[in-house]
């Protein structure tokens, strides 16, 4: 299947792609391929783009995470990215950024693809990887996507307050639950904020955060787990 579009249809996907990702596209034909879904019985489609950008947006992420928490292990950094990069979370942003008005898809079928907007999400990224490399395309994906679309402080806090938790278990226990924050630097770039929770004066977890609410909510998270009370 021919995929070329009208002019004024290529300028509508530039201006598409800059107000999505940041930058004007020389590649228009990619980026069309990357909107162009199977359902247009067609021998190509942007499958294999999204292929492509699943794993470079996979790779983003978990950098991006790895270095924005360079206290978390590896369980904390895997759940943050998993839900950063699920199809309901991929299909809510394509719905966000106007995938829908851009996507090549058959109408009659539209019901059928549950997932179409979060691959062409995928794919675009699959797109501006080809065009630029991984440098540019990380950019331009924690600038245009991941700061301005995700709130990691809610992703983070999940759907427990675990303060809360806590502190609701002592009181029922007749135990005293007390927290000790301080600021903990280890390079100019990341500064966070430890907090050490006490169970009856004696060490229980340490948490870490960028504000020192947050750093209590980790440390309870914590406390939370090694109690099994989650």
């Amino acid at each position: 299947m021919n995929i070329f579009f009208k002019n004024k249809e290529d300028l509508k996907l530039i201006n598409a792609v800059k107000f999505i990702l940041g930058y004007k596209p020389k590649k228009i034909q990619l980026y069309k391929l990357a909107l162009l879904h199977k359902s247009n019985n067609s021998e190509e489609s942007n499958e294999r783009l999204e292929y492509l950008g699943d794993a470079v947006l996979g790779l983003i992420v978990a950098n991006y995470l790895f270095k924005l928490y360079p206290y978390k292990d590896e369980g904390f950094l895997t759940k943050i990215r998993s839900k950063i990069v699920s199809r309901d979370s991929l299909n809510n942003l394509g719905r966000k950024i106007g995938i829908k008005e851009l996507i090549n898809l058959q109408k009659a079928k539209k019901k059928s693809y549950e997932s179409v907007y979060g691959d062409a999400v995928e794919a675009l990224i699959g797109a501006c990887y080809i065009e630029n490399g991984f440098d540019f395309c990380t950019k331009k994906v924690i600038n245009n996507i991941l700061v301005p679309y995700y709130d990691l402080d809610s992703l983070t806090s999940q759907t427990h307050n675990f303060k809360s938790k806590i502190l609701e278990w002592a009181q029922k226990e007749k135990m005293k639950i007390s927290f000790i924050v301080e600021k903990s630097t280890k390079s100019d770039k990341f500064s966070q904020f430890k907090s050490i929770l006490y169970l009856n004066s004696k060490k229980l977890s340490e948490g870490y955060g960028k504000s020192k609410k947050n750093a209590e909510k980790d440390a309870s998270r914590n406390a939370c787990d090694k109690l099994e009370l989650v």
